[in-house]
């Protein structure tokens, strides 16, 4: 996500260049000044914006929470049949690399203070919009919150694997295979 060379930065800029630091290297590695020397500028255009680096983190959580949100919203909010909204979801959390790869490293950081309240809105939001779809599937309330539940773990569980390195190598086609399972197992009248 590097950004091209100028002399100042928007807060946007950084926050971006934050959530890429935290995709590839953790929530720990954030600081200002590597930050600066990966954007290939001053820290000085850093305090314009930000009071320090918690301020950063705290934008830019806001900035990948909204960013979910609208994923979220275009995955399931504009489709009227909850099975076919249910198949979106699962195929468009599938390709969501970014959104991915921060999930990740949050999840490694869940006992930090600026991120644990994130995580849980997150999860919930998802969630929420899972059991809904399942609810209107036909399954009582219970049953619908067991099922999102089921399938937010399955999606959890695959993300954690993935970052221990004990996931497979999929090649595209086992991996549209194993998506496809995924559907046919979790959602009924698949």
């Amino acid at each position: 996500m590097s950004r091209p060379k100028r002399n100042t930065l928007s807060a946007v800029d950084w926050e971006h260049e934050a959530l890429a630091v935290i995709a590839e290297e953790g929530v720990t590695a954030l600081a200002v000044e590597p930050l600066a020397r990966r954007m290939g500028i001053t820290k000085g255009s850093f305090y314009w914006h930000f009071s320090g680096r918690e301020s950063l983190l705290e934008q830019a959580l806001e900035r990948w929470e909204a960013h979910d949100a609208r994923n979220l919203a275009a995955s399931m909010g504009a489709i009227e049949d909850p099975r076919e909204r249910l198949v979106a979801f699962i195929h468009g959390v599938s390709r969501e690399r970014f959104t991915h790869d921060v999930y990740r490293a949050l999840c490694s950081a869940a006992d930090h203070p600026q991120v644990e309240p994130v995580l849980e809105r997150v999860a919930n939001r998802r969630m929420a919009e899972i059991a809904r779809a399942f609810s209107e599937l036909g399954m009582d309330d219970t049953g619908a919150a067991h099922r999102a539940r089921l399938t937010y773990s399955v999606y959890l569980g695959f993300l954690q694997l993935q970052s221990q390195h004990q996931a497979p190598v999929f090649s595209s086609e086992e991996y549209s295979a194993y998506v496809e399972h995924v559907i046919e197992t979790l959602i009924p009248g698949s």
